[in-house]
């Protein structure tokens, strides 16, 4: 619950710090500009809502994480869903609309994660998990996206180091893989997710694991 209130507010400071200019730069989202994300993130927050508010009434069938799959294609942003993304995000006009939303329902996401049960069985997606379990694939889901908000802003600043970690630690045990001690957790992120290939010197560290790579979370 900590993670999840922590990864959010930081991430949410990181919209609020944007300039008006910021929301036409690229994001860290292939076919996305940084408008589309924080649009994306209006969606994600109302998902946290909606399913905050929709026990389950059976035993939980996933968790952290056996509720991500794995594919080696990275998103192209032209899926009709992302499509429909960027075409929401144009029709707000003034980045200052965006970012209102994104105030608004992302606030009550925060406060209604904050009064959630942990142990509540809820239901998303076909699955059923547990508020904390749900709770910690948004930590994941938050230090992902924040990395993809500023990955074209100067001087923005970067997602919590305990959401960095957590994360790390957690697509090691999605995808039954763990990435030299040498990297650093987000370069963990940013190669393992496809965000960035890796450098020569990082390649060969990696061995037979770079022919591998990327593990696209979905």
């Amino acid at each position: 619950m900590h993670l999840f209130t922590r990864t959010w507010a930081a991430l949410h400071a990181a919209v609020a710090d944007l300039s008006a200019e910021d929301f036409s730069r690229p994001s860290g989202c292939r076919g996305w500009l940084v408008r589309d994300l924080v649009c994306h993130l209006i969606v994600n927050a109302q998902d946290v809502l909606i399913t905050l508010v929709t026990p389950a009434g059976t035993a939980p069938t996933h968790d952290a994480i056996t509720y991500w799959t794995v594919t080696d294609e990275p998103p192209t942003g032209e899926d009709p869903g992302d499509a429909v993304t960027v075409r929401l995000a144009a029709a707000y006009g003034d980045p200052a609309r965006l970012r209102a939303h994104l105030d608004d329902v992302g606030s009550a996401a925060g406060r209604a994660a904050e009064l959630a049960d942990p142990g509540l069985a809820v239901s998303t997606q076909d699955m059923v998990l547990t508020v904390a379990d749900f709770l910690m694939v948004y930590s994941l889901e938050w230090t992902l996206h924040h990395l993809d908000l500023i990955a074209h802003v100067p001087g923005a600043e970067p997602p919590p180091a305990e959401g960095l970690a957590r994360t790390r630690e957690m697509l090691e045990k999605i995808t039954g893989t763990a990435f030299p001690a040498s990297f650093s957790d987000t370069d963990v992120l940013l190669v393992a997710t496809g965000r960035r290939s890796p450098t020569e010197a990082e390649a060969a560290e990696l061995g037979d694991l770079a022919a591998r790579l990327p593990f696209v979370l979905g």
